[in-house]
């Protein structure tokens, strides 16, 4: 049996519907990102490291960050809740931080970043993604108090 067959029934509704409907798809959409990313920068740091190694240390960050981020998603507990707002809010800063830079300073970018000009080369997906993702954090807090959900996640 799965751990959510075996948790009591509030506890498997409660994971249901953090993770049903459209936190299912914005969780696809983490894992999805999270292997464009890695997949980008792993190439660009094997193939090319040397013509721009900023934006190609970015893209790998962020795809751990995006790793992170979806793990964090799917977890339940205190703890995992709070790495996801983390990863997410941290996530939204750089797009916008990088996003600025490289618009203002285009220079410092020979090449282009997940994060860079806001996500363009994603479909702008990195900057609309975290809000989504702390919107459905807010929407779906962890249940109980702090040493109930966090004896729930030993579990």
């Amino acid at each position: 049996m799965n751990e959510t067959s075996t948790a009591p029934a509030p506890e498997r509704a409660r994971r249901r519907g953090r993770l049903s409907g459209v936190g299912r798809v914005l969780v696809a959409v983490y894992g999805v990102l999270a292997l464009a990313a890695t997949g980008r920068s792993l190439v660009q740091i094997v193939e090319r490291f040397d013509e721009a190694p900023i934006a190609y240390g970015l893209s790998a960050f962020a795809a751990l960050v995006y790793i992170l981020a979806t793990v964090a998603l799917v977890r339940p507990g205190r703890v995992w809740y709070r790495v996801a707002w983390a990863t997410i809010a941290f996530e939204f800063t750089g797009v916008i931080v990088v996003g600025l830079v490289s618009v203002l300073r285009p220079d410092l970018f020979p090449d282009d970043t997940v994060w860079s000009y806001f996500g363009m080369g994603y479909l702008f997906i990195p900057l609309v993604l975290p809000p989504l993702g702390m919107w459905w954090l807010a929407r779906h807090p962890v249940a109980g108090n702090g040493a109930e959900a966090d004896a729930r996640e030993g579990e």
